[in-house]
């Protein structure tokens, strides 16, 4: 069929009219969606505005694409700064469907920042990113003697950041800086990705002066408040900021993972509880302080599940938490009040952990001598305390280690079953300098067997030390809790808790550092010898009467050797005389002097007469002694507040210019020389073992009593 020039003409025409029409419309498509889209943003704008005090300023937006919407720059600064802007952007992209956008109700999508910068800046007076956590009113009125309320003010950083995570993001080179007076920190991202709740991206962080590089990955649910995210170092491990400047310490690990699983806010008449679930976990863990430990504190891993509980002034890491440690698992409960006063509860069980996973678990910088140790049966570790601390007398403690089918069937890095046998010995200055090395043992002439010594000093030195050292299993829990009440009050150490049990592990098995770790490590290797029945009562007190210090490190003996070491020594350089030859005034002097051996030069005053604190130590001690029946009352009524030194020891002290005066109310006066139980002992004959880790265990006969 041949087509007529006329209908060629009238089919271009209606072709053409149809082309017109289209373009018209699309060109009508275009300004209407660029128009919808202006009005969009603006209502956008609007909105941020009117929840936040922010000033929120739009580059020129176009569509880039079908769908993509290009934005020029955006900047987001606080009204009542509008200088000082918070955030700002080169280039913003994001997909918005078209369909949403001519129904009303825009839907965007892939948002795409480009080249951002969020600068935080904190003064004493002001900020410029305090409006991002927006206060709720409350009806309740506030009371500010219970503190902070710190399960609002999380829950509202939570609401805060969940509520504006985009489900499907990129951010290209975005950093974030934060200074104040005393931090300052800087975030570089040269990549971060949020695709279908997935995160990945890689960061550098220097926060005051520490520098890490980190990788993320993980997992958001914003409308369940649900996080997975896995941090870990890139070439090498990640330094925790903040602590090195804070506390002194360094904090590292290899890998963090953090799980965020739900949050629950509650109100009540204190503004809100929050419950929040989830756990922590890394691996390579390493904790460092000087105080702490003489190394570093590693655990291989570490995982904490949690569910804790924050209100006003009040934490909580709630029944239902577990901690594993390597191969121990342990159920904290734990509470903490800050206000009207800070009190703590803690309350610690562990599960019953097999010998050798308990001792393979033990993390290295804290038993080092134990590592290796091995065992057959269970061990279970109990603790709780409790304390306020406006009423310190009400500290309560109880800590207990149980083994069930326990045994020792190897030892680490130590023999504890050389105290059994002759071992050799080095004592060290305070300066951690070798003094002296010798034979622990009869292979040497001056080791005084526990029968060769008299029965005065053997009474003097537990009264004054540990009066229940022949009956309680290494420790005293009450007179652990006496001697922390006091340190707290004075806020300084004012009174030791140690045992002879304690005192002889630290100066045979371990170091004389003064560190949380080392007297965790002396509980530790305590409780092994006690528990195992390693070595006898007379025998622990036999080598520890053949290894303390009794005087000046830098004497010289004739036979070239240095130090007072030992009773022998101890009875030839104060008295010329043998150990079983001491009397009760010279023993009492020997055991004044054992917590300080080298201030035994200050005992006396100018005309050579003991000071009066010590002999209101020589009073204390009879005292108890007698009422124990360990001396008769003759010996007590008849002792004499003089010593003569007979020995080297005269030469080495110094006597003071003019006679002593010092009131019996002096700090010399006070626990400076109470024994561990005294206010039990005291005029009472008490004989009851402490309670306790004691509890139940099998004792050993004291020592024979001087006959009447």
């Amino acid at each position: 069929m041949r087509i007529s020039p006329s209908t060629k003409r009238l089919f271009i025409g209606i072709l053409g009219s149809l082309a017109a029409l289209l373009l018209l419309a699309f060109a009508l498509f275009q300004w209407q969606r660029q128009r919808l889209l202006t009005y969009t943003l603006g209502e956008v704008k609007a909105k941020i505005e009117r929840k936040y005090p922010v000033i929120l300023t739009l580059g020129e937006a176009r569509f880039a694409g079908f769908k993509t919407v290009e934005i020029a720059g955006l900047s987001l600064a606080p009204k009542a700064a509008p200088t000082d802007t918070l955030l700002t952007a080169r280039r913003v992209q994001v997909s918005l469907s078209v369909r949403s956008l001519f129904a009303g109700r825009p839907v965007f999508s892939d948002l795409q920042i480009i080249t951002a910068r969020l600068t935080a800046r904190k003064t004493a007076t002001s900020d410029n990113f305090g409006f991002l956590i927006k206060k709720k009113a409350s009806a309740a009125p506030r009371d500010t003697t219970k503190g902070t309320n710190y399960g609002l003010l999380l829950n509202q950083v939570l609401e805060t950041a969940f509520d504006n995570v985009p489900g499907e993001a990129e951010f290209t080179d975005f950093y974030v800086s934060y200074r104040s007076r005393r931090h300052t920190a800087l975030l570089r991202l040269p990549e971060l990705k949020i695709e279908d709740g997935d995160i990945s991206g890689r960061l550098t962080a220097t926060v005051d002066s520490v520098v890490n590089e980190l990788g993320i990955s993980g997992h958001i649910e914003p409308r369940d408040y649900a996080l997975t995210a896995r941090v870990f170092g890139v070439g090498g491990s990640v330094q925790l900021p903040y602590v090195p400047r804070r506390f002194g310490a360094l904090v590292s690990f290899d890998t963090v993972l953090v799980r965020l699983d739900s949050k629950d806010f509650e109100d009540d008449d204190t503004g809100g509880r929050l419950t929040v679930r989830g756990s922590l976990a890394a691996r390579n863990f390493s904790l460092y302080h000087p105080k702490l430990a003489a190394n570093e504190i590693e655990v291989r891993r570490g995982v904490l599940d949690f569910v804790t509980t924050l209100g006003r002034g009040t934490a909580a890491l709630e029944n239902g938490s577990r901690l594993t440690v390597n191969k121990i698992v342990l159920y904290p409960d734990i509470s903490v009040r800050l206000k009207p006063s800070r009190a703590v509860r803690i309350k610690v069980t562990s599960a019953e952990t097999p010998a050798n996973d308990f001792f393979n678990s033990l993390p290295t910088g804290i038993f080092d001598e134990l590592r290796g140790t091995q065992g057959t049966g269970t061990l279970t570790y109990r603790m709780s305390g409790s304390v306020d601390l406006a009423n310190v007398d009400s500290l309560k403690f109880d800590s207990s280690l149980r083994g069930r089918n326990f045994r020792l069937t190897s030892f680490g890095e130590e023999n504890l079953n050389k105290l059994n046998t002759p071992f050799r010995h080095t004592v060290y200055n305070d300066r951690g300098d070798s003094v002296r090395t010798f034979a622990v043992g009869p292979p040497n002439p001056d080791f005084v067997p526990y029968n060769d010594v008299s029965p005065y000093l053997i009474h003097a030195i537990t009264t004054a030390e540990d009066p229940r050292f022949f009956s309680h299993k290494g420790f005293m829990e009450k007179a652990f809790v006496r001697s922390a009440i006091q340190n707290i009050k004075e806020r300084r150490f004012a009174r030791g808790g140690s045992t002879i049990s304690m005192q002889l592990v630290k100066n045979v098995f371990l170091t004389r550092q003064k560190t949380v770790a080392r007297k965790i490590e002396e509980a530790l290797i305590v409780w092994l010898l006690e528990n195992t029945r390693m070595a006898s009562k007379q025998r622990m007190f036999e080598v520890y009467l053949n290894i303390i210090e009794w005087g000046p490190s830098k004497y010289r003996w004739p036979s070239g050797k240095r130090g007072v070491y030992g009773v022998k020594d101890a009875a030839l350089f104060y008295y010329g005389k043998r150990p079983n030859e001491l009397n009760l005034p010279e023993s009492l002097y020997l055991a004044s002097i054992i917590p300080k051996p080298k201030y035994a030069r200050f005992s006396f005053d100018s005309y050579g007469g003991l000071r009066r604190s010590t002999r209101y130590f020589f009073r204390l001690i009879a005292d108890i002694m007698a009422a124990r029946g360990l001396i008769t009352s003759n010996d007590r009524e008849n002792l004499p507040y003089g010593l003569t030194l007979t020995g080297p020891a005269r030469q080495y002290m110094a006597f003071a210019t003019r006679p002593d005066t010092t009131r019996l109310t002096a700090q010399a006066d006070s626990s400076q020389f109470e024994p561990l139980n005294l206010i039990d002992l005291l005029n009472t004959g008490a004989t009851t073992p402490d309670a306790g880790i004691n509890s139940g265990a099998a004792t050993e006969e004291e020592p024979p009593k001087v006959p009447r």
